[in-house]
């Protein structure tokens, strides 16, 4: 099947999943996750009408954007070092991955230099697992006011990336305790966070009837990687 018959599939399993989830289907932004593809696969999504596509590596979308059509929305969803701060903050509209207190600061300072206001979810790693990266939720909880006030930083919400599992029932849990996470914090701080990026292709349907607002879809698009 062509990248345009993929997404027609996915988008319309993404429907299916929030009108089963109670919910409106546009409420649900799809990021096509093109990392390793090149730029003509990009640009075959987006001739079929994807306009949000997600990179995890800073070179890779660098070199990329410039490459794919005018016009398209790029966001960073993999681990951003702060010395790639400065580099990254002109070609991104969000930032999945702010995952310490640090990285956070140095986006500010840097977004403040530029003149930038930079909009970013805070990665929280909910399952405790050593192999992901993200705040601890306990941290998230004690640093929020602080990285809530930090200047030229506008924090829209969360992401998380649990363990993965081929039950995705095992991974309905993480989902929820994002969406606690972020429920408590707006009624704590009065700060609204309306985004919820999880799930991936294997389990966005869970992901969506937890309360995702953005799901990050490679392979179903773009195909499997040898």
């Amino acid at each position: 099947m062509s990248i345009a018959d993929n997404l027609a599939q996915v988008r319309a399993n993404l429907a299916a999943a929030g009108r089963a989830a109670g919910r409106d289907p546009a409420s649900v932004a799809l990021v096509a996750v093109s990392k390793t593809w090149p730029a003509s696969d990009v640009a075959e999504a987006a001739e079929a009408g994807q306009r949000v596509f997600g990179e995890n590596k800073v070179q890779e979308l660098l070199a990329k954007a410039p490459e794919a059509p005018a016009g398209l929305e790029w966001h960073l969803i993999g681990h951003l070092q702060s010395n790639k701060v400065r580099k990254v903050l002109p070609a991104c509209a969000l930032i999945h991955s702010v995952d310490s207190v640090d990285l956070a600061r140095q986006i500010s300072r840097v977004a403040g230099e530029l003149g930038r206001l930079v909009r970013v979810l805070l990665q929280v790693n909910v399952a405790s697992d050593e192999a992901k990266f993200g705040f601890p939720v306990a941290v998230v909880r004690r640093e929020f006011a602080a990285l809530a006030a930090l200047p030229n930083l506008e924090i829209r919400g969360f992401m998380t990336v649990p363990p993965y599992d081929e039950d995705v029932e095992r991974t309905r849990p993480h989902f929820a305790a994002l969406r606690h996470l972020r429920d408590e914090l707006e009624r704590e701080h009065g700060h609204a966070l309306p985004e919820l990026s999880m799930g991936m292709s294997h389990d966005f349907r869970v992901a969506i009837e937890e309360g995702a607002t953005m799901v990050r879809v490679g392979s179903s698009i773009f195909g499997r990687r040898g």
